[in-house]
C-alpha cells in the first residue's frame, strides 16, 4: 500500500518514521509533503512488481521535484529504539531509475550486519520490515538537530546544533556545528559558534556533494534570534502533539522552518 503522509499511517504497516511524520503533518507541523510506502509494498517494488513500481513512480511525479527517500522500519523512531544511523537515506533523488535505486538501497540497508546486530542487541525480531517515506526535498540554507531536553544532563532546556546546507553534515559529524542552549520559552542561554568549513548541498546531477564554505561564514552563527524563537516554538508544538521528549531534525529554507523528523530522545 502507498498513502499520503496526511493520512493516518499504522506503524505496524508503514513503519515508525512514516507514522510519526504523518501524525506531525496532521497536527499542522511543517512537514514537507510526501508519500509513505508500506513494508509489503516496498517488498513488491524490490521484487520488480510492475504495478507497484508504476504506482511508486506516479507518487514521485506528483511531488514535482527532487525528493528524499527515507527508511521507515517497523519499530524505528520509537521510544525504545531509534535506529539512528542504521538505515540509509537518499537525498536529491531525480528520475525513475534514481528513485528505484534509492528504494533498493534503503531496503538493503536494513539487512547489513550492523543493522541486524543492532536488532539482536535490542531483542527485536531478526527479520526487518522496512517501509519508505518519499518527501519533497527541502533546499536548506541551514539545518541541524534539536533536543527538547539536554541529552546528557537532562536539564529542561533546548539544545540545538546547526550547520550550513543539509543537516547530514551535522548528523554525520563532518563539521563542528554551532551549538545553542535555549530556555523553554525562547530565552537564549548560550551561543557557541562552530567550525563549519564544508556544507552538504544538492548536486544538479542528483545526489549531494560537499562544498567548501566561504571563510567569513565558517565561524558565523547560522541562527539569529528569530530562527531560535521559531525552533523553540517548533519544539513546543512537537511536545504538545506527541508528549514527552523530542529529538528533532529540522531545516530552514530562507525564513521557512521545516520539520524533517522527530522521535523521542532515546539511548537506543
Amino acid at each position: 500500500m502507498i498513502a499520503r503522509l496526511d493520512e493516518e499511517l499504522r506503524e505496524g504497516e508503514f513503519g515508525g518514521k512514516a507514522a510519526q511524520l504523518g501524525r506531525a503533518r496532521r497536527s499542522g507541523l511543517p512537514v514537507p509533503p510526501g508519500w509513505a510506502a508500506s513494508a509489503g509494498f516496498v517488498e513488491r517494488v524490490v521484487a520488480g512488481d510492475e504495478a507497484a513500481v508504476g504506482r511508486l513512480v506516479e507518487a514521485f511525479v506528483e511531488l514535482d521535484g527532487p525528493v528524499a527517500v527515507r527508511s521507515s522500519g517497523v519499530g524505528e523512531d520509537g521510544a525504545a529504539a531509534s535506529f539512528a544511523g542504521q538505515h540509509a537515506t537518499e537525498l536529491n533523488v531525480r528520475g525513475r531509475e534514481a528513485l528505484l535505486e534509492a528504494v533498493h538501497k534503503v531496503h538493503r540497508s536494513a539487512r547489513t550486519e550492523a543493522a541486524l546486530a543492532y536488532r539482536r542487541r535490542l531483542g527485536l525480531p531478526p527479520e526487518p520490515r522496512l517501509g519508505v517515506v518519499v518527501q519533497r526535498l527541502v533546499h536548506a540554507e541551514c539545518a541541524g538537530v534539536l533536543f527538547t531536553r539536554h541529552p546528557t544532563t537532562g536539564a529542561d532546556e533546548r539544545v540545538i546544533e546547526a550547520a550550513w546546507g543539509l543537516g547530514e553534515a551535522v548528523v554525520a559529524g563532518l563539521v563542528t556545528p554551532d551549538s545553542y542552549r535555549v530556555a523553554r520559552g525562547g530565552r537564549v542561554l548560550e551561543r557557541r559558534p562552530g567550525e563549519k568549513d564544508l556544507a552538504i548541498v544538492w548536486s544538479e546531477a542528483g545526489g549531494t556533494e560537499e562544498v567548501p564554505v566561504e571563510a567569513e561564514r565558517v565561524g558565523a552563527l547560522c541562527l539569529d534570534d528569530a530562527r531560535l524563537a521559531a525552533l523553540d516554538a517548533l519544539a513546543a508544538a512537537c511536545e504538545a502533539a506527541f508528549g514527552g521528549t523530542q529529538d528533532i531534525e529540522w531545516a530552514f529554507a530562507g525564513d521557512r522552518l521545516y520539520l524533517l523528523q522527530r522521535r523521542a530522545i532515546t539511548r537506543g
